[in-house]
């Protein structure tokens, strides 16, 4: 066997069991139209494939970045190798759609082998135009969404990731030595990565964590219009379930301690979160739009 094949050969065996039910938000509901649940899914397990590499804390960095050019590899076509990545070029194949955003996101995945910590908020925002943003636009090609719905869109996808690295910035401090928080925030706040190994965060620290917190509130602010901009209902719907739980993440965030406390929506909570989102964004479809005002000469 060479030395290419084991590499796809073991991606398989590096999955960390996580599936799409256990994310902070849902993927591929039952909102999503049926034909469209499909090649979402198969989005998914790609990037969890690869997520699942660049997060394996026994690999090497020249282990991962390898084995995620052989992931790639197997996406556009030059091998067969990796199950998810065979799958993801069928489902592009049969939409016509590009393997742009998955490759976008395997850079990301690169840089996660690689860079360990981020210099400032802009920093951070650019590896999210990478790691979460092409998701979003992902979904909305599948449903055939115009581009004008990226911008909300990206604003969305990157507050869901900051919301995450928040989450569990302790976690990949202690066992990655990987920090998303920037710099200058610890730096401005009077603290430094080290006190993201402690198993409570100090004061300067919840100060750290609560304005980046209140910055990821911004974002989802700026997408906020993305439910009604989408052409497709039941997508306007899952994009309202997805906002309510990322807006309950980040107020949950700007006041609790992710070092020593665990910050997350739990099953009832989000259940009802996703009940009165879903019956919000009814309303609001249903809603009569503005009449627009008559031209001089029309």
């Amino acid at each position: 066997m060479t030395n290419a094949q084991e590499s796809r050969s073991g991606s398989r065996d590096l999955r960390s069991g996580k599936g799409h039910r256990d994310e902070n938000f849902p993927v591929a509901s039952r909102l999503i139209q049926a034909r469209h649940r499909a090649p979402i899914l198969a989005f998914y397990e790609f990037v969890r494939t690869a997520d699942d590499i660049a997060d394996h804390a026994s690999l090497t960095a020249q282990q991962k970045v390898d084995m995620l050019d052989h992931l790639e590899a197997d996406l556009v076509g030059s091998g067969d190798g990796d199950p998810a990545a065979v799958t993801l070029r069928r489902a592009l194949a049969e939409r016509g759609l590009s393997p742009r955003h998955a490759q976008d996101l395997l850079k990301a995945f690169r840089l996660d082998a690689t860079k360990l910590r981020y210099a400032d908020w802009d920093d951070l925002i650019d590896y999210c135009r990478y790691s979460a943003m092409p998701v979003g636009r992902y979904v909305l090609d599948v449903h055939g969404e115009s581009r004008s719905t990226w911008p909300a869109s990206d604003a969305i996808c990157a507050a869901l990731q900051i919301n995450n690295h928040l989450q569990d910035c302790g976690k990949d401090y202690r066992g990655l030595n990987r920090v998303y928080v920037p710099l200058d925030a610890l730096t401005a706040a009077g603290t430094n990565v080290e006190a993201l190994g402690a198993a409570k965060a100090t004061p300067e620290l919840r100060r750290c964590l609560s304005g980046l917190a209140k910055r990821t509130k911004t974002l989802l602010r700026e997408g906020d219009g993305l439910s009604v901009q989408v052409e497709d209902w039941r997508l306007g719907l899952e994009i309202s379930v997805i906002q309510a739980l990322a807006h309950r993440i980040a107020n949950m965030l700007a006041v609790h301690d992710p070092l020593s406390e665990r910050v997350h929506v739990g099953k009832f909570g989000a259940a009802g979160l996703a009940l009165a989102a879903v019956i919000v964004a009814t309303m609001r479809r249903l809603a009569p739009r503005p009449a627009v005002a008559a031209q001089p000469g029309e």
